[in-house]
């Protein structure tokens, strides 16, 4: 009886609640405008029908302001009605960026990059908190550059149908310029050393500064100045180096910079063992151990390491291990600066080549291409031999870059696809003119120069020419592949006639015509032999100053002139235009035919190599030394001389000008031995912040001498120059510009100090 009053006692007290309780009897929504109801409704937690309690208002609140669709919502509810207000955020109609200079630190890739990261794209809806924190990233995005007085100013645009048009305008300021970088803690290296890993720093001397902006803080530039002074001091062995504080100050005063790094240089590091952990062993340890260029006990430089590695590497993907994983790991050793060496060598299967694919080749024919590989399909890979292709490729001169990459097959990880990309240049010109000259008359010119005719790989040369000084006819022809040998055949006729005394530089009349045939063989995959025969005829008149400086040549009339040159050439540079690697090597006799009433001979040798040094820097040096002359008692004919100076030769001279003079002319007269060198360090325009990789500039020393006999030869009579080139490969070609400055010279030299040049390369 107890327990059934107390059960009553318990009903009574629930019974109220639960006859009372507030359910939803309808959800209204006001405000809506873009913004659909059913959106609204699958935002919030409530269903009509649902029990209603007080804590549903702060999470229908707090759902909906999560949306970032509105920017204000109020929510009641009374007497089973649930009534939302809602504000709903405008959409963007436009966002422009005003007064910014154009890629002082931002440009239209940055901007649009920025904006869709923080939603603000036109017709997203807006969000005050997006735009507010894009202004943050701006500021900071300017500080990172040295702008720290930059202002953002923000105007808005609400129109009648809820658009809003955002504004940001901007006052730059001025950039903070480096005062000074100063380090501390370094023992090993000097200051000055340091600071030359970094792109930044105190201005240069302020023309310099001008092109290279030095003094220009950006944090990019920066960072990589930290972690290339870092690769110093681990080159040298010192692998705990750390950075311990790095600091900034703007000093607002003269909005300048003071930067203050402060390093712990640790230990330097000895070498000790160098051990191998390998699936296969191409060598045994000892042979691999002798790739590197490091023993035990010399102090650790990590360049040395890493290119033991690399040495490594290639010695397995010559072999066909194309994916070899190749890892190093540093283990401690009893002794504190002694650091031992553990390198993996993981190999995978042997790879051979499946296809070999050629894009961006329109206009060279494909087998043009192929014939210069020397890696083929269903041959085993070798990295040696596709980098040799890809060089051999390069040294066609068709194209302004090549460049290769391996697809693994994934059905056979044993097959591999090699695809080539080329991109081709100009290889030729065409032109036809009238043009009109004080020196030479009225001239009718037209000609046809191309190495890679119709993508064949032929190479054709026709030129025409008439005026009232030259006239000039010539073709010539040459297939490099005139077999599946490899052979090369060439032939062509030419009909010169100069009339001499109508232009100031010379003093006779010369008329030849001939034709020329040669046939050349491969030596080896970079070398070949070839030889021409030429023949032609040769009729001479003199004028009244040759005759008395020339007159035994002169009392001649009429020659037939037969000469047989031979040639060899090897080239192993890495590119046409711009070689970074590699040389090039010629040597080329003339001789004279029995037959010829012209006897005399010729042999010219030359030499180029190319050698990279420092970061991106090319050291070339070139020489080339000339030697001809008549033989038993001929003399060797005066227009087969050799003359110097100019672009091609000792620049900062006049063309042709160097040497001994004309006693009654004053011309030059030429020599019969010749000897120019130089030696020049090239580098990309990186350093300017003009990233392409079509220009070069250098620093050159330009030296050599002519003598008009061999037995005249003297160094005194040496001239030499210094001056700076800067060489461009345009889509017309490549082209060329120095300055050069003669350092010895003759009082009676004619200088050119600056010059421009089409066809020049570095």
């Amino acid at each position: 009886m107890v327990l059934f009053r107390k059960f009553i006692f318990l009903i009574s007290i629930l019974l109220p609640i639960s006859s009372f309780a507030e359910i939803v009897n309808e959800i209204d929504i006001s405000g809506l405008d873009s913004v659909s109801r059913g959106t609204v409704l699958n935002y919030i937690p409530l269903e009509i029908g649902d029990d209603f309690s007080n804590k549903n208002l702060n999470t229908i609140v707090t759902s909906l302001s999560r949306t970032d669709l509105f920017s204000s919502v109020k929510v009641n509810f009374n007497n089973g009605v649930l009534k939302i207000q809602i504000v709903e955020n405008p959409t963007i109609k436009y966002f422009e960026f005003k007064n910014y200079e154009e890629d002082l630190v931002l440009n239209n890739e940055i901007i649009e990059s920025m904006i869709s990261n923080f939603n603000l794209n036109v017709g997203k809806v807006f969000v005050q908190s997006n735009l507010d924190k894009l202004i943050q990233s701006l500021k900071k995005t300017y500080q990172t550059q040295a702008f720290y007085n930059t202002q953002v100013s923000l105007k808005t645009n609400l129109d009648e149908k809820n658009r809003v048009g955002i504004e940001l305008v901007f006052d730059e300021g001025e950039r903070a310029l480096i005062n000074s970088i100063k380090i501390f803690g370094n023992q090993y290296f000097s200051e000055d050393d340091l600071l030359d890993e970094f792109d930044i720093g105190t201005p240069d001397f302020f023309i310099i500064n001008y092109f290279t902006e030095r003094d220009h803080f950006s944090t990019k530039a920066y960072e990589a100045g930290i972690e290339s002074l870092k690769s110093k001091y681990l080159e040298a062995g010192f692998l705990g180096i750390a950075v311990t504080d790095s600091k900034i100050h703007h000093i607002s005063e003269n909005n300048s910079l003071n930067i203050e790094i402060t390093i712990n240089e640790g230990e330097q590091f000895h070498l000790g063992n160098i051990d191998f952990d390998a699936d296969i062993l191409l060598n045994n340890q000892d042979q691999l151990r002798s790739f590197f260029d490091i023993e035990k006990g010399d102090k650790f430089e990590r360049r040395k390491i890493v290119s033991g590695i690399n040495k490594i590497s290639n010695q397995y993907q010559n072999k066909g291990y194309a994916y070899v994983k190749i890892d190093s790991k540093l283990l401690p050793t009893d002794s504190k600066d002694v650091i031992d060496i553990m390198v993996s060598i993981k190999t995978d299967d042997v790879v051979f080549i499946d296809r070999i694919d050629i894009a961006g080749n329109n206009i060279t024919q494909d087998d043009v291409i192929r014939r210069k590989l020397s890696i083929l399909e269903g041959q085993r890979y070798s990295k040696l031999e596709i980098n040799e292709s890809i060089n051999r490729i390069k040294r066609l001169g068709y194209f302004s870059s090549v460049e290769y990459d391996l697809k693994r097959h994934s059905e056979n990880p044993d097959r591999v696809d090699i695809f080539i990309e080329v991109t081709e240049t100009k290889t030729g010109e065409f032109t036809i003119g009238l043009s009109h000259s004080n020196a030479t008359g009225a001239a009718l010119t037209a000609g046809i120069s191309q190495q890679n005719i119709l993508g064949t790989g032929n190479i054709l040369k026709a030129s025409f020419s008439n005026s009232d000084a030259v006239k000039n006819t010539a073709l010539y022809f040459k297939d490099p592949y005139f077999n599946n040998l490899g052979h090369s055949i060439s032939y062509g006729f030419f009909k010169k006639s100069l009339d001499a005394t109508n232009i100031q530089t010379s003093d006779y009349l010369l008329d030849e015509s001939g034709v020329n045939f040669g046939y050349g063989v491969p030596l080896q995959k970079d070398s070949d032999i070839f030889g021409e025969f030429r023949v032609s005829s040769i009729d001479l008149k003199c004028g009244t100053a040759l005759l008395i400086d020339e007159p035994k040549q002169c009392s001649k009339n009429d020659d037939l002139n037969f000469n047989f040159s031979i040639t060899y050439s090897s080239d192993t540079l890495n590119d046409f235009y711009f070689p970074s690697d590699g040389s090039k090597n010629t040597l080329r006799t003339v001789l004279s035919m029995p037959g010829s009433d012209l006897q005399y001979f010729k042999t010219e040798v030359s030499h180029k190599s190319y050698e990279p040094v420092f970061k991106d820097k090319i050291f070339k040096l070139s020489s080339r030394l000339n030697l001809a002359s008549g033989i038993g008692d001929n003399d060797l004919p005066f227009f087969e001389r050799y003359f110097e100076g100019g672009s091609s030769s000792v620049r900062g001279f006049d063309f042709n000008s160097l040497g001994s003079k004309y006693v009654n002319s004053g011309k030059p007269k030429g020599g019969e031995l010749s000897f120019i060198s130089s030696a020049a360090l090239g580098s990309s325009l990186k350093f300017a912040g003009i990233d392409n990789d079509n220009m070069r500039i250098s620093i050159f020393v330009d030296a050599g001498t002519i003598a008009e006999k061999t037995s005249n030869f003297s160094l005194n009579d040496a001239r030499s120059s210094a001056g700076m080139q800067f060489t461009w490969l345009t889509p017309i070609g490549p082209i060329g510009l120095h300055y050069a400055k003669p350092i010895i010279k003759k009082s009676t030299d004619v200088v050119d100090t600056f010059r421009f040049d089409l066809g020049a390369s570095f």
